[in-house]
């Protein structure tokens, strides 16, 4: 069967759906959390609809999976007001609790997570097209992050745990919370990467507004009762509706302490203007990139052609970590294009939950159109599609397109992509895709692949300083989580990681006092007594 006759095949009938992967209901999610309570929601709703079609009564049709409130600018106050007093400036119940209190309501939280995970991933696969297998991935990461998570805070408090004494003084150096974090998360990873932040973000006593992504928002409906059970009132609260209608009411307010994002370098840019005290913002953001691979002359090619395949279409190439643009040295472009085609055509397209399928329906409504605009764009530029039905779509899914040669006249060649469309440049000298790196508005990561060890090493050296992950001979990624994650330019804001979250979400604070006999007296009350949570030397096991 040709591959234009298998995409057009592959969206089932409902009775051919597993019965393990069906959905036993539509989810109409009517409530809104908001200060320790689920609040009733009767005003209007957006539908969510699956990127996977199905058949019924011989009709394909987008699947309906439920709907969530389009809430405004009061419900936004309601739950910017619950966290707010929440925080109570830092006097509040949840930044004033212990660590091992708070990690004890995270331990809580984890374990009524893992109730729900097969609810969860199903609904990872139904809401954005991820496959069964990345999905399952998916949960388990970020339960194994939230563990990670909690061992390096209680390593972190063993250490702060003691007094330092220098020049007279004797201080007590531990972190303390920040205030209110309003956190957006991202649709293609939306429970890992949004509990990357919202992990961290709780566990060191701030207060959170959480905007769920636009595609991927019914899977967090399991879990708000989870948060309701494990933490105080106001900790965690949820805003809905258009993001341009809601989120100004509360960064204008000045009452967000920091903004958490994983999307759009220019939303980010408006939503930190809105703010009327931008030095009083903290700002952890996941922006845009546009990771290149370079396949020197000396690249082994089928080890490139393996790993670009994984790092530009894994997920459909809908991470932020895709390599999306690939330059290869003329001496190896042809080959390589040829085997890169080649194993594209060889990878399966079908539905999430089919064994070894990892091409899949995209979630983005507007996206197979955008992406066939790209390739008339290259076509009209001098490119070609060179691997057999690329860029061929139906209904929701999209064949990719491998594009060569590309130039800088296509909109390909600079412009994030966030799909499957691979541009591909030949290059004869090793300053063309450094000046590219050095004059992108990007600098997350890059990959090169060579086995000359000396050209390996000319390439570190200056691309070290462009962004901010150099990967040899491997596609670009984000794990494993202990690892630092973060960009430059318009790539990135803070540090994420287990160990560099938990600082991004904390600052620095400190109990210092002149080393008198008086003083010493004060603070070893104050410790014995075990009156204080900061001022304190217990310890964590």
């Amino acid at each position: 069967m040709m591959i234009k006759e298998k995409i057009n095949a592959m969206f089932p009938a409902e009775q051919d759906i597993p019965a393990e992967f069906r959905l036993s209901s539509e989810i109409h999610q009517k409530e809104l959390l908001i200060n320790g309570k689920m609040i009733k929601w009767n005003g209007d709703s957006q539908q969510v609809y699956s990127p996977i079609h199905t058949y019924k009564d011989g009709k394909l049709e987008a699947k309906l999976l439920g709907s969530f409130p389009i809430a405004g600018e009061k419900e936004a106050q309601m739950a910017l007001d619950a966290a707010v007093k929440a925080f109570d400036n830092g006097r509040g119940e949840w930044p004033t609790m212990s660590i091992a209190e708070r990690i004890s309501c995270m331990e809580n939280f984890t374990k009524l997570m893992i109730q729900k995970k097969a609810e969860v991933v199903n609904l990872l696969m139904w809401e954005i097209g991820k496959t069964y297998g990345d999905s399952l991935k998916e949960f388990d990461r970020t339960v194994e992050y939230i563990f990670n998570t909690i061992d390096e805070l209680k390593k972190l408090d063993r250490d702060a745990s003691r007094f330092v004494i220098d020049s007279g003084i004797i201080g007590q150096i531990r972190r303390a919370p920040l205030g209110v974090v309003l956190c957006m998360g991202p649709f293609n990873y939306p429970l890992n990467e949004t509990y990357t932040l919202l992990i961290p973000a709780l566990l060191m006593g701030n207060t959170v507004m959480f905007k769920p992504p636009k595609h991927g928002t019914l899977l967090h409906c399991p879990l708000y009762e989870c948060f309701l059970k494990a933490f105080p009132k106001g900790v965690f609260n949820t805003v809905y509706g258009k993001g341009s209608n809601v989120v100004p009411t509360l960064m204008s307010s000045g009452k967000v302490n920091v903004l958490t994002l994983i999307g759009s370098s220019k939303v980010a840019d408006q939503l930190k203007k809105m703010h009327p005290k931008v030095n009083r913002l903290r700002a952890i953001l996941g922006l845009d990139a546009k990771n290149a691979a370079i396949v020197t002359d000396s690249a082994d090619l089928e080890l490139s052609v393996k790993e670009c395949i994984l790092g530009s279409l894994s997920f459909n190439g809908q991470r932020c970590t895709a390599i999306k643009i690939i330059f290869v040295h003329k001496s190896k472009a042809d080959a390589f294009v040829k085997r890169f085609s080649e194993e594209v055509n060889k990878l399966k397209a079908g539905m999430p939950w089919e064994k070894d399928v990892t091409l899949t329906p995209l979630p983005e409504p507007g996206k197979p159109e955008y992406l066939q605009k790209c390739i008339e764009d290259a076509k009209a530029n001098g490119a070609q599609v060179c691997n057999e039905e690329g860029g061929y779509n139906y209904k929701s899914f999209s064949f990719p397109a491998v594009l060569y040669p590309v130039n800088e006249k296509m909109i390909c060649y600079r412009e994030e992509q966030f799909g499957p469309l691979v541009p591909i440049v030949p290059f004869e000298d090793i300053e063309e895709p450094i000046n590219y790196l050095i004059t992108s508005d990007h600098g997350q990561q890059v990959s090169i692949f060579g086995q000359d060890t000396a050209m390996l090493a000319d390439l570190i050296d200056p691309l070290v300083n462009q962004v901010c992950r150099v990967n040899i001979n491997c596609q670009c990624q984000r794990g494993p989580d202990t690892f630092p994650f973060t960009g430059r330019k318009d790539s990135a804001e803070g540090t994420l990681s287990v160990n560099d979250a938990i600082r991004s979400f904390s600052i620095r604070t400190m109990v210092a006092a002149k080393q008198t006999e008086a003083n010493k007296d004060i603070i070893n009350h104050i410790v014995e007594s075990g009156e204080s949570n900061f001022l304190s030397t217990r310890f964590i096991f």
